[in-house]
């Protein structure tokens, strides 16, 4: 939880006990007064941890950029070759799990080789 989290926390539990009334909560807070309604309603049914955003921990989308990089130059280094000889997404996902221990669908395989030309 961060610091804005816990400072909304702090106004939030003054609120409930009472210390505060919600038009001040939302100034002290810097939101409007439905959005202060919306946050009390949170902070009542789940404390503190319910004011943290929903996307906090999941990975973005730039580090699936760079996994689907890291894949395609594998693909493209170990299992490239000559038209011909080159695996297909079926057979290159098949051997990434079995080699590299990265498990990735053979479509979304197939369209990343796609995209790269491969």
């Amino acid at each position: 939880m961060g610091t804005k989290e816990i400072r909304l926390g702090e106004v939030l539990s003054r609120v409930q006990r009472g210390d505060l009334k919600l038009t001040e909560a939302a100034a002290l807070m810097g939101v409007s007064y439905r959005q202060a309604k919306r946050l009390k309603k949170l902070y009542g049914e789940g404390g503190g941890q319910a004011l943290v955003h929903g996307q906090v921990g999941r990975p973005s989308n730039r580090a699936e950029e760079q996994r689907r990089e890291r894949v395609v130059e594998w693909v493209r280094e170990h299992y490239g070759g000559a038209p011909g000889e080159r695996f297909g997404p079926t057979l290159a996902a098949e051997h990434l799990a079995l080699d590299h221990e990265i498990e990735v669908p053979r479509e979304t395989l197939r369209r990343w080789m796609r995209a790269a030309g491969l």
